[in-house]
């Protein structure tokens, strides 16, 4: 099984990539980020009076928002389990109402949200974003660590996720969404453009 993370920065092009992705028939379970309606959580966060236990539970909501959004129109099903066949988007709170297992934090986005859900499934994790990876100096790396990751400040995915791959052994794959054909051949295992992220 795959788990397949589609950024909000995706948006605009998201249901074309959810198309041709469960155009090939496999196991894939995509996790939507939160994209504008999470955004919409940070700003009344940033306004003050919302705890993080709150500001978590909107965020989720936010990130079943894009989903919704991602099924209408696609005829891909919504899900509230990690487990299951053919390609499927995750509904993030309420499988995450189920176990609560991840920190209250803004640290921890929909990309940790995807690893854990790779961890309990012991799938793949594909991060489809608007870049083509991860970035050092100015030029594309093929292959980073984890723990160098947690030195760079802010990259393309959330601050939890170096942590959270180390924490559990895994790796993780950074490909640019904008192109299918790289999206479709990282799950398919085939070699591609993009960054992989070694927490092993």
């Amino acid at each position: 099984m795959i788990v397949l993370k589609i950024g909000g920065s995706l948006f605009d092009s998201s249901k074309e990539l959810l198309r041709k992705v469960a155009a090939e028939g496999l196991d894939v379970l995509v996790v939507p980020g939160g994209g504008a309606f999470a955004d919409a959580v940070r700003d009344v966060y940033s306004r003050g009076g919302l705890s993080d236990d709150a500001a978590h539970w909107m965020a989720l909501l936010a990130m079943d928002q894009y989903g919704y959004y991602l099924a209408d129109g696609t005829d891909v099903p919504l899900s509230d389990k990690i487990t299951g066949k053919g390609t499927r988007i995750a509904l993030a709170y309420e499988i995450l109402r189920k176990d609560d297992a991840l920190p209250h934090s803004w640290d921890v986005t929909s990309d940790t949200i995807a690893a854990w859900m790779a961890s309990k499934s012991g799938a793949r994790l594909i991060k489809a974003t608007d870049v083509d990876g991860v970035f050092k100096d100015g030029r594309l790396s093929d292959t980073i660590s984890a723990r160098e990751l947690q030195t760079m400040g802010e990259t393309c995915v959330d601050m939890a996720l170096p942590g959270f791959l180390i924490e559990h052994g895994m790796d993780a794959f950074v490909v640019n969404g904008r192109c299918v054909p790289r999206v479709i051949a990282a799950i398919k295992g085939e070699e591609t453009t993009g960054t992989v992220i070694k927490g092993k």
